[in-house]
């Protein structure tokens, strides 16, 4: 079955990769009247989160960042089919980065973990590695088709760029880094854990809920670099990105120090623009299960 799906829909998702700009757009805006109008796909979802962290914006200011949400969710994941015959240039004209040097300077001398967060484009994050002299390595989420993970993987790849699972990332920086491989780990760090693999609890967003801390505990144990990547929507199809270090040093920052950082980085991005924020997934479905340690 999973073989015939994909056969099913892999000559529609290339026929919309290779479509001119123009109409890959008019096709989006398709999707967008399907998506809100029709299907009304997650729409109490992103009200609710949205009503949540923005207790006091009105009904219309509500409204209006849904709604400008669902224009650019539908443009982001039509934007990840294009990658499939995305070029080098094209990708670097539609992706700028302001401060490459900034990463260039840290990789001589040590490897960094590039934390980042469910915001604007971060399936182009993958073309940062156009730019470095270090390995590249992307975490994610492996697709629960095989032929369609296979698919994602063989893309993702064209940029000098390593796929590996949440559950491979541990052993592959401990492995390059005892072999002295400096590599860049680049990894969407605001997802929400389970409340049984919670080990750290914080506020993000104003709501107290469980936050992934694999990015501090490796850097801390094995000295690391760690940069956040700000990225922000100049226009539709084009995004800017800029590096933010957050510490040069991980063995030498105080426990939750790196998190804490990165949840205030995090937050001061999704506050300029929130309708860029992926606001359809349950970010915060454990704010009532908080440990009395925390509270």
């Amino acid at each position: 079955m999973q073989l015939l799906v994909f056969i099913l829909a892999y000559p529609f998702l290339w026929l919309i990769s290779i479509l001119p700009y123009r109409l890959f757009y008019l096709f989006s805006d398709f999707v967008f009247f399907l998506v809100y109008h029709i299907i009304g796909y997650r729409k109490k979802v992103v009200r609710d989160n949205l009503e949540l962290v923005f207790p006091k914006k009105s009904k219309e200011e509500i409204h209006r960042i849904q709604k400008d949400f669902f224009k650019h969710m539908c443009d982001m994941f039509l934007e990840m089919v294009k990658t499939m015959n995305l070029s080098k240039e094209d990708v670097k004209k539609r992706y700028h980065i302001t401060n490459v040097d900034c990463i260039l300077d840290i990789e001589k001398e040590k490897s960094i973990l590039v934390p980042c967060s469910h915001y604007a484009n971060w399936e182009w994050n993958v073309s940062l590695n156009l730019y470095v002299q270090s390995k590249g390595y992307a975490v994610y989420q492996k697709v629960a088709n095989v032929y369609f993970d296979r698919m994602v993987k063989k893309f993702r790849s064209r940029w000098n760029t390593e796929l590996i699972t949440t559950h491979e990332t541990v052993k592959t920086v401990i492995r390059n880094e005892k072999k002295g491989v400096k590599s860049i780990y680049g990894m969407v760090s605001d997802q929400s854990p389970m409340v049984v693999h919670a080990h750290y609890w914080d506020s993000f967003m104003g709501i107290t809920v469980p936050i992934y801390n694999g990015t501090e505990v490796l850097a801390r144990k094995l000295d690391l670099a760690v940069v956040f990547l700000k990225v922000s929507k100049v226009k539709r199809g084009y995004y800017q990105a800029e590096f933010i270090p957050i510490t040069l040093a991980g063995k030498h920052t105080a426990p939750n120090e790196i998190t804490k950082k990165f949840i205030e980085l995090a937050e001061q991005q999704i506050r300029e623009k929130p309708e860029h924020y992926l606001w359809s997934h349950k970010r915060w479905k454990h704010r009532d299960k908080v440990p009395p340690e925390f509270q």
